[in-house]
């Protein structure tokens, strides 16, 4: 017998938001209907953070056989793009998610410009001509009251006239605001008269030169939700003091009528802070127009695209962000833990592969020329049904060169002469000596092997403590191998840039240019990869034998493999840092 979503879901403890919604259900609210939604603003390149708002939206509306739409937050036209539109799209797909429908703020400015008028016509709001810092000033704070505008209460018939104004292209920028008239006491500064419409003579990627005046975030989010047929709106924890501005608005729509049991419901859940990250759309747009990173997909980056060309699967985001939950306070995770769960959800995927990162050349002096031996390789372990491969084994190899030490401590189990190791699927060896160059550098490393002790024949049970990995050098091919560590050098950089700028009165970039690991790219040239990767695809998901996780980049071609490390065998970092 199938389990419903529902079933699966009694036999787990519920977070609170899917407490909520059950709650919600069982009463018949909204019909008994789940539809959510995620509402980015397409100013740039989703990261993270987004991830974990979209696995929510969209799990909760798959989880109670709901839907979520897409709907694109594109109420400021001066940093909006199509190509963040597209790119958004491109990663909740590659999440393994799917919209009901795209929809876009844009699609409501009608409608929203006509519930403004409503408000003016109703004494509701206002057309100010004060600076946006006479208004800020008048603002208050927090346990003082703010001062009424000089403007509050100017006719209805004025403030119409000065609101076509706005939008005809006859006033400036910054010239008047469209403010709601609501309480300039209140304890909630959101509701001392919020500005709800501003002049922006920018053209709209959807509708061009149509509009002049904009309808700000507060304004717009909630009347889109009620249009839309929203029943939960998830919104992380900086929303909850917007919550009674959001309820009041739609409150306001729909004056006169009953909307307890049929209004869009804001919650609020904590962001997804990492250490050693930094998630500000506004910080990242300077890393990448500065030149401080290779773009937004550069796999240093904390974007949804950078994860992506790093090697991150989807699988392992989505298990991180199930892991760590949704509570109704923030903390930083560790980074340390999403590596985590990248490496737990690569063992069982990777297809395991031979490459030498730091090459020395190993020659197996008894070993007869010209002969080449196919050696089969498992390609995971962990997969019964994943197959084998050939690698070709000869007289000359490629190793690691921190697998051979001329003059080891006791406890080294590499390359050492007189010592034996194994060979990774073909040989024992016993390691004579070296050759060096005038400068004492290890040019090659000599070994005997014993015929006798193949991998998988009978006979070659015995054991020796070290096992290696190599490529043959007749038979491999040439590659780039870009290995990359953490892009800041600080667990917290948000609060180190806020700290030097204030310290120092200096720009973002400035902060950002001292504390930004400059060893977060190295860039090896002189690597070597087995044979079978030439047929390798762009993000395949290998694991370098004895050296961690990696995948194929988008600059790799036939003619010059480019391999990105994912993460790392182990967790080296923590230990470095404790």
């Amino acid at each position: 017998m199938t389990e419903t979503n529902a079933e699966v879901t009694e036999k787990k403890s519920l977070n609170f938001i899917e407490q909520a919604v059950e709650k919600d259900l069982k009463e018949g609210k909204n019909g008994g209907r789940v539809q959510t939604r995620f509402p980015p603003e397409p100013n740039g390149y989703l990261h993270i953070g987004h991830a974990k708002a979209i696995c929510l939206d969209f799990g909760i509306a798959s989880q109670y056989g709901g839907v979520c739409n897409l709907r694109f937050d594109d109420t400021n036209p001066t940093k909006e793009d199509m190509e963040y539109v597209d790119s958004i799209k491109e990663d909740i797909q590659w999440l393994g998610f799917q919209w009901g429908n795209i929809y876009y703020a844009s699609d409501y400015f009608q409608q929203l410009w006509d519930f403004a008028v409503q408000l003016i016509k109703e004494g509701k709001a206002y057309i100010d001509e004060q600076t946006a810092e006479v208004i800020a000033q008048q603002k208050g704070t927090p346990t003082q009251p703010g001062v009424e505008s000089p403007y509050r209460n100017r006719p209805i018939e004025e403030s119409l006239r000065l609101f076509e104004k706005m939008n005809s292209g006859e006033a400036e920028e910054g010239s008047m605001v469209l403010r709601a008239k609501i309480d300039m006491a209140n304890p909630n500064m959101h509701f001392r008269d919020p500005i709800i419409y501003r002049i922006l003579n920018v053209p709209h990627h959807r509708t061009g030169d149509k509009w002049k005046a904009y309808p700000m975030y507060d304004f717009a989010h909630g009347q889109s939700d009620y249009f839309e047929g929203v029943t939960h709106s998830l919104c992380t924890l900086e929303f909850v003091v917007h919550r009674p501005l959001y309820d009041l608005f739609i409150d306001w729509l729909k004056e006169g009528k009953d909307l307890d049991d049929n209004r869009p419901r804001q919650t609020e859940f904590n962001k997804l802070n990492l250490n050693y990250t930094l998630m500000s759309k506004r910080n990242l747009l300077i890393l990448v127009k500065e030149g401080l990173v290779n773009g937004w997909d550069d796999p240093r980056m904390p974007t949804i695209c950078g994860f992506r060309r790093r090697g991150y699967s989807p699988e392992s985001i989505r298990k991180f962000i199930d892991k760590i939950g949704y509570t109704t306070y923030d903390a930083l995770n560790e980074f340390s833990l999403l590596e985590s769960a990248v490496r737990e959800e690569l063992n069982a995927r990777a297809t395991r592969v031979s490459a030498v990162l730091n090459p020395v050349k190993l020659v197996i002096t008894n070993y007869p020329e010209g002969k080449v031996e196919e050696m089969e390789a498992i390609n995971n372990p962990e997969d019964p049904n994943a197959g084998s491969h050939t690698i070709e084994f000869s007289r000359e190899l490629w190793i690691e060169r921190e697998d051979f030490m001329e003059n080891a401590p006791k406890k080294y189990f590499r390359m050492t002469p007189g010592q034996e190791v194994r060979l990774k699927n073909a040989y024992i060896v016993k390691c004579t000596g070296c050759k060096k160059n005038e400068t004492g550098e290890v040019m090659e490393v000599y070994c005997e092997y014993d015929p006798e002790s193949r991998s998988g024949m009978p006979g070659s049970e015995r054991k020796v403590k070290g096992t290696l990995h190599w490529v043959s050098c007749a038979h491999c091919l040439p590659a780039e191998v870009r290995l990359y560590d953490r892009l800041w050098k600080v667990e917290n950089p948000r609060d180190e840039l806020s700290a030097i700028k204030e310290a120092k009165n200096c720009s973002s970039l400035e902060a950002m240019q001292e504390i930004i690991n400059p060893d977060s790219l190295k860039i090896l040239k002189n690597c070597y990869v087995e044979k079978f990767l030439e047929t390798a695809k762009v993000l395949d998901y290998l694991q370098f034998q004895r050296i961690g996780y990696f995948n194929v980049d988008k600059d790799s071609t036939p003619k010059h493999l480019v391999f990105n490390r994912t993460v790392s065998l182990k967790d080296t970092w923590s230990k470095i840092n404790k």
